[in-house]
């Protein structure tokens, strides 16, 4: 264990450390039932915001997944504290309004935490698949780009200039209806690609013209699918 993970936890500690000393040094061991689901409560509550970054959807904005989720979970301990101390205070001799009142709070911290955290895997999911969309167009802009300087005919150069030209415009949103498709041009390149290296430049030129008929074609189907 590094030096900085043993200093979290250290930090972690010092509430649950502080807060058990002044409980039971002030107020022994002798508490009514009230007291004892106060305390419990509160050992809950502060659990809850440690594991709360262990909740984060990872990705790219798992960033601010996290902010949201902390200060939900912030709110919940410090206002369950004040509760709490209040009802260790006061030290009723019945449970029901200790316990309704805890359970309660807990109950619309939970469903608060929840909504976001599903609210955050669907934020999420939402950026895997733009960032996939994006990763088709730009990958094969990269590849035809490269692919450029290579080609010294002219007219076949022309050809690859309209094929790079046509997907660099193209819209990065796809639609999982077009994967296939999708996978056929970026295999068509992988092809055009081996063309370029032998020089063949009657099938470069046939391969760049079924390369922008395909990239047109996806478009054309991605605008009648959106």
């Amino acid at each position: 264990m590094n030096k900085q993970k043993t200093l979290w936890i250290i930090l972690k500690l010092i509430f649950l450390v502080i807060f058990n000393a002044v409980f039971f040094v002030a107020g022994g061991f002798e508490h009514s039932a009230s007291v004892w689901i106060s305390y419990g409560f509160i050992h809950f509550a502060y659990f809850m915001l440690v594991l709360t970054p262990f909740l984060t959807r990872k990705g790219k904005s798992e960033a601010v997944f996290g902010r949201s989720l902390y200060l939900i979970s912030s709110v919940y301990f410090f206002v369950q504290l004040a509760v709490g101390v209040i009802i260790i205070l006061i030290a009723p001799d019945g449970i029901k309004a200790a316990l309704l009142i805890q359970l309660c709070m807990a109950g619309f911290y939970g469903a608060y935490l929840i909504s976001h955290m599903l609210a955050n895997e669907k934020t999420a999911e939402a950026e895997e698949k733009r960032q996939h969309d994006i990763a088709f167009v730009k990958d094969a802009s990269a590849r035809l780009k490269s692919l450029l300087d290579h080609v010294s005919d002219k007219e076949a150069k022309r050809k690859v200039e309209r094929v790079f030209d046509a997907i660099y415009s193209s819209p990065v949103k796809s639609h999982p209806d077009l994967a296939q498709m999708e996978r056929r041009i970026l295999d068509s390149i992988n092809e055009l690609e081996n063309e370029i290296a032998a020089g063949n430049n009657d099938k470069i030129i046939s391969k760049a013209n079924a390369l922008s008929s395909a990239i047109n074609e996806r478009n054309l189907r991605l605008r009648a699918l959106n």
